[in-house]
C-alpha cells in the first residue's frame, strides 16, 4: 500500500491513539441521537455499499444482512475495534484505506455512506470526488455530518473553537460540507436538518 500523505497520516495517528476510548467518548451522542439516525439511514440499503470511515464499526449492525458492505478506514486502531464487532458478519469486509485514494474501480457501488467523517478528512472535496467515481451512475451517496451552521452566532462559536478541536482530534467543526458535496460534482437531492438548527444534517445526493 502506498504511503499516506502527511495530513492523512497525522489524522490516522490521532485516531489510533483515541481508538481505545472512542466509543466511550461518543457514547452520550450515540445514545441520544446517533444510533437512531444511523439505523434510519442504513437499515433500508441494499446491494453493494461502501462505508467511508467505518471507525470502530458501531454502525455495522444496522445494515441489512443481504447488503454487501465494504468498510474502510485510515486508522488501524479503529479497524481493530471494528473487526471485533464484525465477527460473524459474512457480508462485511473491512480494509485499511485512504478516502482520498480509493482502491476500487469506477462504478463499483450502489451506495456510499459517511457518518461524521467528512469533518476529519484532510481534503474532503478530493475524497468526495473519489466517492463519486466509485458510485454507479444510478447510485446514491448518504452523508450524516456535522458542519458549519448558517446561523451566524453558532458559526462564530464553531470558528472560535475549531483550532482547538483540530489540534486535539483532527476534526474540523466548521466545514461547509453541503457546498463541498456540490463542488465534488454531486447533484444534491435532499438536505435535512437534524440537530442544533443546521449543525447536524443528512445529505442525499446522486453522482
Amino acid at each position: 500500500m502506498a504511503e499516506m500523505p502527511a495530513g492523512e497520516k497525522s489524522v490516522a495517528d490521532k485516531y489510533d491513539r483515541l481508538s481505545s476510548i472512542y466509543d466511550l467518548m461518543e457514547w452520550p451522542m450515540e445514545f441520544l441521537f446517533y444510533s437512531r439516525w444511523r439505523k434510519e439511514v442504513l437499515s433500508g440499503l441494499k446491494g453493494r455499499v461502501l462505508e467511508v470511515g467505518v471507525g470502530t464499526g458501531k454502525k455495522l449492525k444496522y445494515y441489512p444482512p443481504d447488503c454487501l458492505v465494504i468498510g474502510i478506514d485510515n486508522s488501524g486502531g479503529m479497524l481493530e475495534k471494528a473487526r471485533k464487532k464484525a465477527e460473524g458478519m459474512n457480508n462485511v469486509t473491512l480494509l485499511l484505506m485512504d478516502a482520498e485514494n480509493l482502491k476500487f474501480p469506477d462504478s463499483s457501488f450502489d451506495y456510499v455512506v459517511t457518518t461524521f467523517v467528512l469533518c476529519s478528512i484532510p481534503d474532503p472535496v478530493k475524497a468526495l470526488k473519489e466517492m463519486r467515481r466509485v458510485l454507479k451512475p444510478s447510485g446514491e451517496m448518504i452523508n450524516l455530518e456535522h458542519m458549519r451552521s448558517s446561523n451566524r452566532f453558532i458559526a462564530w462559536y464553531e470558528d472560535l473553537i475549531n483550532p482547538i478541536i483540530v489540534s486535539m482530534t483532527g476534526i474540523h467543526v466548521n466545514r461547509k460540507t453541503v457546498e463541498n458535496v456540490g463542488k465534488a460534482g454531486f447533484t444534491i437531492k435532499d438536505v435535512k436538518n437534524l440537530l442544533l438548527k443546521d449543525v447536524f444534517r443528512k445529505i442525499r445526493s446522486k453522482p
